[in-house]
This record gives C-alpha cells, sequence and structure tokens, in this order.
C-alpha cells in the first residue's frame, strides 16, 4: 500500500482548500496512491494520528467544488514549531513510525513560511536517514504573499480583491458627510506590505481609494505621517489610509508595540496587532478633527464569497503539481508560480527546493513603492491586478454559500 496524506499549517485563507482539493484530484487519477488521507490540525495531527479518510468525504466533483468555494482550514491547522534536527529527533522519529503505521509514502503539506519550515526539517531527516520510502513536499499558501520562489502565494489574490473591494466601499462611505474625518484602516502583513499595497485596487474603476498607504517596509515616520494627513485635509473631506499591521519606525520598533504586551507565538513572532489605534489616538491628539480606526482582523482572509477565480484555479494547479512531485519521490521541494507575463497574463507552474524558501520573507521591492513612502507606483498595480481576475459561480444553499465539513 502506498497511502498519501495532505495537511494544512498555518493562517487559513479563502483559497487553501483548493489547494487540498488539487492534491485530491491528483492522487485519485493515480494508480501509484492507494488511500487518500489528511491530517486534522496539520503535523500536530499527524504526531496525534488524527486522521480523516478523504475518500469517504470527498466523493464526487461537486463535493471537490464545494471545498473549493469553502474558505478557512477544512483540515484545521496549527502552528506547531518542529524543534531543530540535531537537538531533538523524538518528533521526527514520532512521524515517520506514525507514517509507516498508516503506509504514508507521500505528504503534502499546505502553508507559508513557517509550514515550509517544517517540509524542510522533516525532509532533510529522511535524506539524513537514508529514507527513501517517504517523500515529504510543499505547497504555498500565505494571504501575506512573502513566499520566495514563487511569482505569488495562494490565497494572496483572494485576499487582495477582498482588500480592493473594501477600500472601495469605505471610500464611498467616507464621503457621505462634509465634516472632515480620518479613517485609519489596519491590513495584515508583518513584514511584508503585499496585502495593504492592494488597497490600491479599489482606484481601479476610477474611485479615489485610500488616500495614503503605509507598507511595513519603509520606516514610519510619526511627524511625516500627521503632516501628510493635515495636507490631504487640505484638499478633501475625508481621508482614507491604509497601513499595515506591521509598521515600525527606523529603529524596527512596531507602532503597536506602544499597546501590546510584548508575549510572542510558538514561532517567536510578536503580536503586533493596534498600530491604527495607536495612529487614531495621534490623530485625535495632534489634528483634532473626527477619526476612526478600523482592523479588518480575520475577515481579510476569509471572505470565500468574494474569493478571485484566478486565485482558485492557481491554488488548485499547485495542489495538483505538489501531489504529482511527491507521487515523482522529488522530496524537499515546493510547488511554484512563474509569472511569463503580465500582459496577457501568463504563468507556468514549477518546483522549488524549499530549502531555498523556508525562514526567508520576500518584501515589497522598492520599486513599487513611491518616493514619499506613503502610496504604490504602477508597477505594484501591474502586479496585483491579473491576480484578483474572475469571479467564481458560488453555489448558494439556503441563501448563503454552501460549505464542506470534513471533520
Amino acid at each position: 500500500m502506498k497511502n498519501l496524506m495532505v495537511a494544512q499549517s498555518g493562517g487559513p485563507t479563502a483559497a487553501i482548500n483548493a489547494t487540498v482539493a488539487g492534491v485530491i484530484t491528483a492522487a485519485y487519477a493515480s494508480s501509484k496512491v492507494d488511500g487518500v488521507y489528511g491530517a486534522v490540525n496539520g503535523i500536530q495531527g499527524v504526531l496525534d494520528e488524527k486522521f480523516i479518510d478523504l475518500r469517504e468525504k470527498i466523493k464526487s466533483t461537486d463535493d471537490l467544488e464545494t471545498l473549493c468555494q469553502t474558505p478557512a482550514a477544512a483540515l484545521g491547522s496549527c502552528r506547531l514549531k518542529l524543534k531543530d534536527l540535531d537537538k531533538d529527533k523524538a518528533q521526527f522519529e514520532r512521524i515517520i513510525e506514525v507514517f509507516r503505521k498508516h503506509e504514508i509514502a507521500y505528504f503534502v503539506y499546505i502553508g507559508g513560511n513557517d509550514s515550509m519550515d517544517t517540509v524542510d526539517k522533516l525532509s532533510a531527516y529522511c535524506a539524513k536517514q537514508g529514507i527513501t520510502d517517504i517523500t515529504v513536499v510543499g505547497a504555498p499558501k500565505t494571504i501575506d504573499n512573502d513566499l520566495v520562489g514563487t511569482d505569488h502565494c495562494p490565497g494572496f489574490g483572494s485576499a487582495a480583491k477582498y482588500m480592493g473591494v473594501t477600500f472601495a466601499e469605505l471610500e464611498r462611505d467616507c464621503h457621505v458627510y462634509a465634516t472632515k474625518a480620518v479613517t485609519i484602516v489596519e491590513v495584515m502583513g508583518r513584514n511584508a506590505g503585499w496585502l495593504t499595497a492592494a488597497s490600491a485596487l479599489a482606484r481601479v474603476n476610477g474611485a479615489k481609494g485610500p488616500n495614503l498607504i503605509y507598507l511595513c517596509e519603509p520606516a514610519f515616520d510619526n511627524e511625516k505621517f500627521i503632516q501628510d494627513v493635515k495636507k490631504q485635509l487640505e484638499t478633501n473631506d475625508s481621508v482614507l489610509v491604509a497601513i499595515s499591521e506591521g509598521i515600525k519606525n527606523k529603529e524596527g520598533v512596531y507602532v503597536s508595540e506602544q499597546v501590546q504586551s510584548g508575549a510572542v507565538d510558538a514561532f517567536g513572532h510578536s503580536y503586533i496587532a493596534g498600530s491604527a489605534k495607536v495612529l487614531e489616538d495621534m490623530v485625535r491628539e495632534q489634528i483634532g478633527c473626527k477619526v476612526r480606526s478600523i482592523e479588518l482582523n480575520l475577515m481579510q482572509r476569509c471572505g470565500g464569497h468574494i474569493a478571485s477565480a484566478t486565485d482558485i484555479a492557481e491554488s488548485r494547479m499547485l495542489g495538483m503539481k505538489a501531489c504529482q512531485c511527491a507521487i515523482d519521490g522529488m522530496g524537499g521541494m515546493m510547488a511554484a508560480i512563474i509569472r511569463k507575463s503580465d500582459a496577457p497574463y501568463e504563468v507556468t507552474f514549477d518546483a522549488i527546493s524549499v530549502c531555498e524558501v523556508s525562514n526567508k520573507e520576500k518584501t515589497v521591492p522598492e520599486s513599487y513603492i513611491n518616493e514619499e513612502g506613503n502610496d504604490v507606483t504602477q508597477k505594484m498595480m501591474d502586479y496585483l491586478t491579473p491576480l484578483i481576475q474572475g469571479e467564481n459561480r458560488v453555489v448558494y444553499e439556503n441563501g448563503l454559500p454552501k460549505h464542506i465539513t470534513l471533520y
């Protein structure tokens, strides 16, 4: 028996289940795969032997389509960091023991930076121990769009589309009153401002969109921010501002750290939400106009109803590519998107060594940010626009989009 296992890790997206659908599609079609299983809650589910038989859950093309339009991680997720191989082999030994017990020959792990770290470590362990009967492969995802080696990440296109729609709607709402006002919207993005940049998509159909956009790559200057807002208020009744949650000053201190406890997650990342609230208080104190802050929080990553058809299709293709890599014995690889051109938009699907991806971040290039550091350039718009194209045919049930539950 040669069974395949797929699992998801890290923050969910509107497209991560489409990647699972792609893995399932390729696995079902292969004569080299017998059983197809899902680990519940990522690598933690592997350690706990918490599995589901996907052949019992996904029995038709309709089930696959429903899976593709279901947001968040249908298999559950985790943020478990495997220990360093040189310091503790127990986890790795346990994982291999579980795989062999259940005759798992292929393991596809879907996730972002930290998940690719897991793929890298587990693949390295297999290589070091001479394990050739188990192949470990990665499939990318993250709304942060910060994985190197792939032009963009599954989930980002849909989150970017949500961002463009949301800011277009906010911009309309902000201008209904003559009273001077400032609205500051905080967007996810710790060290990479790709998703915040997507707020500029609100301008595609002629709207003003956000007046100011601050990514986390340039150093954030409080005084310049106040000056920028004052200048916009001179000619606008309302000012809409997009900021990355990870904006930080020239010393590298997050703006949000003024209101945070200093706690960190399992991977040592600081909890950084709260930047918009800090800036709201700053505007109120130094400008004195009406001001509000909005933290979009989880909505920006689970908006399946507004998913990009391009994103869903590419996410599914990457799942198929990752599955094929596993079947072909290409361990330690990550499926990736290679962009050939912007107009017409053309991509190919390839695979790169996961060691080139793990623990690295792809930040926004300087050429995509204006000289003032408060907006994006046309290069960014050319990059973003193809990723949000197309709308999925969402199936509704009882007035709401139909979703699938796997466990």
